[in-house]
């Protein structure tokens, strides 16, 4: 597959099961919507500071530091105070890793993202690999598809092999704890009638500074959020258990059910009901749906 022109050319190999782009951009800059990738995710950050909301959290990257993120899994980008950057992204299928190296849990255990500190000495390991991953994807070379399939397995094991690993990542400025904890709240309350001016007054704070941040910060309006948990968790219901839907819509806080079906829709793509077909759940007989 040729790689996508410009200044800063992605590259993808493998029929498009692994990509690789190289940028560095300086100003402000923020992802205006949150989204996710069929594959599993790899951002090296070279220079500079980048503000992730992964796994509702607010989680800062610094230079030197590896993030991973499992694919389809929601997350949005920002600049932090240092608003120059350079970084190299990967997204990879992965089963294009050996059968060791693919398991999710042995990455991510409970959480959906894994932060990486790594040492100067592993700093160095990893660039000299992603660059050339980066050379062999712009040079095209006999045998480079597997060359770079047999350096990303290398990255890898340095990945497990480092004890520099992070969980909970860097959250420093007041501002991130601060988001993250209003992500939290909403996360134990969705099931709530919860409010941008009753959560603000929670927080000690104006609701327009709430509404202004939070939305900086993870690509999520306050509402919108708090309907990105909800029908998240509505999801987890309908493949997991064999609760009606109504029953589903009510537990995650939808008063009514055409408001569910309509809101699940425009979120997944899906009904609820061809959702939970579609994830090969077992439910119990449906009035609605």
């Amino acid at each position: 597959m040729n790689s996508v022109s410009g200044p800063n050319p992605k590259y993808y190999l493998e029929d498009g099961r692994f990509s690789i782009q190289h940028m560095k951009r300086k100003g402000i800059t923020a992802m205006p919507r949150p989204h996710s990738h069929q594959w599993t995710e790899l951002y090296y950050l070279t220079d500079g500071e980048r503000v992730y909301f992964v796994d509702d959290r607010v989680v800062t990257v610094h230079k030197g530091e590896l993030i991973l993120i499992p694919g389809r899994e929601l997350h949005s980008t920002a600049s932090s105070e240092k608003a120059e950057f350079e970084r190299i992204l990967i997204n990879y299928d992965p089963l294009l890793l050996p059968p060791v190296l693919r398991d999710e849990q042995q990455w991510f255990q409970s959480r959906r993202y894994r932060l990486f500190r790594l040492t100067l000495r592993e700093q160095n390991e990893a660039e000299s690999l992603l660059n050339r991953m980066l050379e062999e994807s712009r040079l095209r070379r006999p045998l480079y598809e597997a060359c770079v399939t047999a350096l990303l397995t290398e990255l890898m094991i340095l990945l497990q092999r480092s004890e520099s690993t992070a969980q909970s990542g860097g959250t420093l400025h007041p501002l991130h704890h601060l988001v993250t904890d209003v992500a939290t709240y909403i996360r134990a309350h969705y099931r709530e009638a919860l409010t941008l001016e009753e959560t603000a007054k929670d927080f000690f704070i104006s609701p327009s500074y709430l509404s202004r941040v939070f939305h900086r910060l993870t690509g999520f309006h306050f509402r919108e959020y708090i309907v990105h948990i909800r029908v998240r968790e509505a999801q987890r219901l309908l493949a997991g258990t064999p609760a009606r839907i109504q029953e589903i819509a009510g537990a995650v806080g939808f008063e009514h059910l055409s408001h569910f079906n309509k809101t699940f829709k425009k979120s997944t793509g899906l009904t609820p009901l061809q959702y939970r077909k579609e994830a090969g759940a077992l439910p119990a007989p449906e009035s609605g749906g």
